[in-house]
């Protein structure tokens, strides 16, 4: 199996496509290695959300401010935030970028092929809305961070970025 993801790598990526604010409702598959760092990081600027869909509406107003943001939360909040992604960020023409932890996912299983329903329905969900995503599970996976999060700020519009496992410290 190819090396985990680093949750250093991921934050480089994240500094280098332009991110400051860091958007955040904690989850078990991101919030150990790759939050409490952020946190930490005098880089960031962390906003603690209590819903998802606050945290698109954020990221939208940060946008309108002229700052870059991401929303680093759980798969079931995107599910549960697919309104407001419709509504503010697909119909609104706002960049939202999401990184989403994929709790319970297989290594190395595509999430489609996933024995649990929500992670199988993710992708399905968001090619129904044509909202770009990319699976970052390894090492190599961090080189689409970059340009994913430049795509959605070119083309305004959101794009998703799914954590297929914890990412090493």
């Amino acid at each position: 199996m190819d090396a985990a993801v680093k949750a250093a790598d991921i934050m480089r990526e994240i500094k280098r496509a332009g991110i400051r604010f860091i958007v955040a409702l904690p989850d078990r598959v991101t919030s150990e290695r790759l939050l409490k760092p952020m946190l930490a990081d005098p880089e960031f600027r962390v906003v603690q959300v209590c819903k998802e869909d606050e945290g698109v509406s954020i990221c939208s107003g940060l946008y309108a401010a002229g700052h870059r943001a991401l929303l680093l939360i759980q798969y079931t909040g995107l599910l549960d935030s697919l309104n407001a992604m419709r509504g503010v960020a697909v119909e609104g023409k706002n960049p939202v970028c999401f990184m989403v932890g994929l709790l319970g996912k297989e290594p190395g299983v595509a999430p489609t092929q996933s024995k649990r329903y929500g992670l199988r329905v993710v992708e399905p969900v968001l090619d129904a809305m044509q909202v770009e995503h990319q699976l970052i599970e390894t090492a190599d996976d961090t080189a689409k961070i970059v340009p994913a999060i430049a795509r959605a700020y070119e083309n305004l519009t959101p794009t998703v970025m799914l954590i297929g496992r914890e990412p090493a410290s």
